[in-house]
């Protein structure tokens, strides 16, 4: 998720959800979280985060920091967890350096987490701040450095920094935001995770308070954009949540056995869809499909209790359009005497009756068309219903990265509604004889 698009310049105008997480091995050292969940959001112990030491101090680079070197950007909604950070970042304009140059948004993050660690070692107690190399946007030539007398401040030049008094952790005043180019760094060898060699710390290297890079998502329209802004507000209340509910808010694996054999998966695939099944199309769902043995199996998220009540699948055939009023109306019955259907919710009947159901407060299995990956975020929503014992969510695949413009074959759907009537042990006609 650290990659970038290749197909945008960073140092345009834009608005970027930028997620930074903290280096490996650091347990929440940037606070933990508190609250209670029976609290609404802006009550004082509504979920939230109560930010140690270093957490305050990255929440202050972040709120002025980055705006003050760079005027053009603007975080506008925030949230600093335990072990990683969430921001809104909008550039008003191009995105242009202190010098007048166009600079890359990469570089922008690395300065900021060049300027935390700086502080952050101080905090450690491993530098001075006021001894220190300031780390300048370009290392100047030889015996140009000024010297000022003690108590006294020097103008710096554009994109210098100056040094702050002794034993502060006040950050450098300018200059933390931008990567310099290899060749200017001159002693000092900034590292990919914002860290820094330089003269006075070359015989060890200061462990960074971040990992290296960055992911970035840029929202394409307003419906987007509020999404990101709903996932970050509520990033605090679905830890909070995952936590009071450990054995239901996290991916466990390999739970569910559907008894469903490759060689009957085949079959099922040749009955259902003979004209786009291939040898390698088999292929290809047999690597991508969780197997113990011969047996597909599934991860699944939520509270397996739904399993133990009557399942009925719920799969909308093209044959059969016709007659879904019947098909609709017999499934909401069927949810309102207590049965849980099951569906990958693929087709449009399908999303359709799955979502009427969950209208209605009824509770739901759906199979996700790909699969967890150890650090899983569904919706608000769904993460409410699956605390509330609502919903279910398995998973028959391995996670695998796509964009939103990658497509899912037509068995590659067949095969989750395989899946569907092997959990239910029933067919998926079964409301026409309801």
């Amino acid at each position: 998720m650290k990659r970038r698009s290749q197909a945008h310049d960073y140092s345009f105008m834009g608005v970027y959800h930028i997620t930074i997480n903290v280096a490996r091995g650091l347990k929440q050292p940037l606070g933990r979280i508190g609250g209670q969940l029976c609290k609404p959001d802006g009550d004082s112990d509504a979920p939230h985060v109560d930010l140690s030491p270093v957490g305050r101090m990255v929440e202050e680079e972040l709120r002025e920091s980055i705006h003050r070197f760079y005027p053009m950007l603007e975080v506008q909604d925030y949230v600093v967890m335990p072990e990683h950070l969430h921001f809104l970042l909008v550039a008003h304009s191009d995105v242009v350096s202190q010098s007048g140059k166009l600079t890359h948004l990469g570089h922008v993050i690395a300065g900021f987490k060049y300027g935390c660690n700086k502080r952050y070692w101080a905090m450690m107690g491993r530098i001075n701040l006021a001894t220190e190399s300031p780390g300048t946007l370009t290392t100047p030539a030889p015996g140009t450095l000024a010297t000022t007398a003690p108590g006294t401040h020097a103008t710096p030049a554009p994109g210098t920094l100056t040094p702050p008094a002794a034993g502060t952790l006040t950050p450098p005043a300018a200059g933390t935001l931008t990567t310099p180019a290899p060749e200017t760094l001159g002693a000092e060898r900034r590292q990919n995770d914002g860290s820094v060699l330089g003269d006075s710390v070359a015989k060890e290297k200061l462990p960074p308070l971040f990992e290296a890079g960055y992911c970035d998502i840029m929202p394409v329209d307003a419906d987007q954009l509020a999404t990101q802004r709903a996932y970050i507000h509520a990033n605090p209340r679905s830890r909070l949540m995952r936590m009071t509910n450990q054995q239901w808010l996290h991916p466990q694996r390999h739970t569910i056995d559907t008894a469903v054999s490759l060689r009957a998966l085949y079959g099922y695939l040749q009955r259902e869809c003979p004209r786009q099944l291939t040898d390698e199309v088999f292929s290809t769902l047999v690597n991508r499909l969780l197997k113990v043995g011969d047996s597909v199996v599934c991860d699944s998220y939520g509270s397996k209790e739904l399993l133990s009540r009557r399942l009925l699948p719920v799969v909308c055939h093209r044959k059969d359009a016709s007659l879904f009023e019947q098909q609709k109306d017999c499934c909401l019955r069927e949810a309102a005497a207590g049965a849980v259907l099951v569906s990958a919710r693929i087709s449009k009947g399908e999303q359709e009756i799955i979502d009427a159901v969950l209208l209605r407060g009824y509770p739901i299995i759906r199979i996700e068309d790909n699969g967890f990956p150890e650090i899983y975020h569904p919706s608000a929503d769904r993460m409410d219903r699956c605390a509330a014992g609502q919903q279910l969510l398995i998973a028959p695949w391995s996670y695998q990265y796509r964009t939103r413009e990658d497509s899912i074959s037509v068995p590659f759907c067949k095969t989750m509604n395989c899946v569907a009537q092997a959990i239910c042990k029933m067919r998926d006609d079964w409301w026409k004889t309801t």
